[in-house]
C-alpha cells in the first residue's frame, strides 16, 4: 500500500507527542529568553515543533530535548532575528576583572543565590540584559539543565566555548547583581 504524503500517520503523531511534548514548556522558556517577546516565542516554538514533526522520521537521537533546542535555536536565529531589539555585541571583561576561576568555584554559586534572593522579574531582567551568546548559554545550562556537551551540540560550538561563555555570563550576572544590590541600598 502506498501512503499519500498528505495523509497523517497516527503512529508517528503518537510517538512524536510522547517524545516531544514533555519539553514544550522548556522550549517556550528558551524561546522567551532568546526572543524577549511572548508572541514571538509562541510562534517560534510552534514552528520548531512543526519542523521537528516533519523530520521526526529521520531523528535517531541522542536526546529529544537538545534536538528540539537546536531546531528552536535555528528558528529563532533565522526567522526572528530581525525582530530582536537588543544588540548582540559581545561584552569584554575588563583586565583583572572579578572572576572566580572555574576550579575554585563554590558549590553554591552566586547565580543560585541570585535566584533565591531576587524576585522572578529582577532575575529575568538581569538575564535578559546579557548579550545573546551568553544569555543563551546561561539559560541552557542553569535553567534548562543541559550538559556542556548538549549545549555545544545545540549551539554548534566547541565545549570550551560553552565553558567560556558560561563563565563570562556568570561574571556579568555577578557584576549586575552587585550593582542591583548597591541601587537597592
Amino acid at each position: 500500500m502506498v501512503v499519500n504524503a498528505s495523509q497523517d500517520d497516527p503512529e508517528k503523531a503518537r510517538r512524536f507527542r510522547e517524545a516531544a511534548l514533555p519539553y514544550l514548556d522548556d522550549a517556550y522558556t528558551l524561546a522567551r529568553y532568546l526572543l524577549r517577546d511572548a508572541a514571538d516565542a509562541e510562534d517560534a516554538v510552534q514552528e520548531c515543533y512543526l519542523r521537528a514533526y516533519k523530520h521526526f522520521d529521520s531523528y535517531r537521537g541522542p536526546a529529544m530535548k537538545p534536538w528540539l533546542f537546536a531546531i528552536l535555536r535555528n528558528v529563532c536565529r533565522a526567522e526572528y532575528a530581525r525582530r530582536k531589539t537588543a544588540p548582540t555585541a559581545v561584552e569584554e571583561l575588563p583586565e583583572g576583572g572579578e572572576q572566580t576561576p572555574l576550579w575554585n568555584e563554590a558549590p553554591e554559586t552566586p547565580e543560585k543565590q541570585l535566584l533565591r534572593r531576587f524576585d522572578g522579574e529582577t532575575v529575568r531582567k538581569l538575564v535578559a540584559a546579557l548579550a545573546e551568546p551568553f544569555r543563551e548559554t546561561f539559560v541552557l545550562r542553569e535553567i534548562q539543565n543541559l550538559s556542556y556537551r548538549e549545549i555545544a551540540d545545540v549551539a554548534a560550538v566547541p565545549v570550551g566555548t560553552v565553558m567560556s561563555r558560561l563563565a563570562r555570563a556568570r561574571a556579568m550576572l555577578r557584576s549586575a547583581w552587585l550593582a542591583e544590590q548597591e541601587q537597592a541600598k
